[in-house]
């Protein structure tokens, strides 16, 4: 099988995967990814929601495998086969942001313990690393800030929500001033 990152947003597919995506005969997304994949997805291809992610390991050789962002910034690079990496979240944040990201610290709040990743983002923030949060729509933003006032209040945060759409927001702030969460789609740069 395939799996090709079709990026964080519309037109963020590189011409590797659209080249990926053309030739198949077998697509299998979620809902967004296959939405980001439309305009490249042949009329003859069967195109399959994904509703069970632990069948994917079984699926035949030549399926495409979409993956929204890039399939190792948790996505799903972790099933066998070819992977085509995407644009991620996170290049399009710092991007967003103008900040670099050669320093940077990743902590996975999606499905996660939020608890946990507040924990080791406030770590690595002390550790002088920026942190990238990849959060769900659960994730506590103020109460990770609150969390950060023990390192600095005037720690940089920023809440960058559907990031690649035309409705993208990116709203900075501190840890003594929060940014708001206005979308259920979005992650968190620290400390840029």
């Amino acid at each position: 099988m395939i799996i090709v990152g079709v990026g964080a947003g519309t037109g963020m597919l590189t011409e590797e995967g659209i080249a990926k995506i053309r030739a198949a005969k077998l697509i299998y997304g979620s809902d967004r990814a296959i939405e980001l994949a439309k305009p490249y997805t042949a009329a003859d291809t069967e195109v399959i929601e994904i509703t069970d992610y632990k069948a994917l390991r079984t699926l035949p050789e030549g399926a495409v495998i979409l993956s929204t962002g890039d399939p190792l910034m948790a996505g799903l690079g972790y099933l066998p086969g070819e992977v085509i990496p995407g644009i991620s979240s996170m290049q399009v944040a710092f991007a967003r942001l103008k900040a670099s990201w050669t320093n940077v610290a990743v902590v996975n709040a999606h499905g996660k313990s939020h608890a946990s990743a507040i924990s080791r983002a406030v770590a690595d923030a002390a550790a002088g690393h920026s942190v990238f949060v990849i959060a769900d729509p659960d994730f506590s933003v103020a109460e990770l800030a609150k969390a950060l006032t023990a390192v600095s209040a005037d720690m940089r945060i920023a809440v960058c929500e559907d990031l690649g759409y035309s409705y993208e927001r990116v709203a900075e702030g501190t840890a003594a001033q929060p940014p708001e969460v206005r979308s259920k789609l979005f992650c968190v740069v620290i400390g840029y």
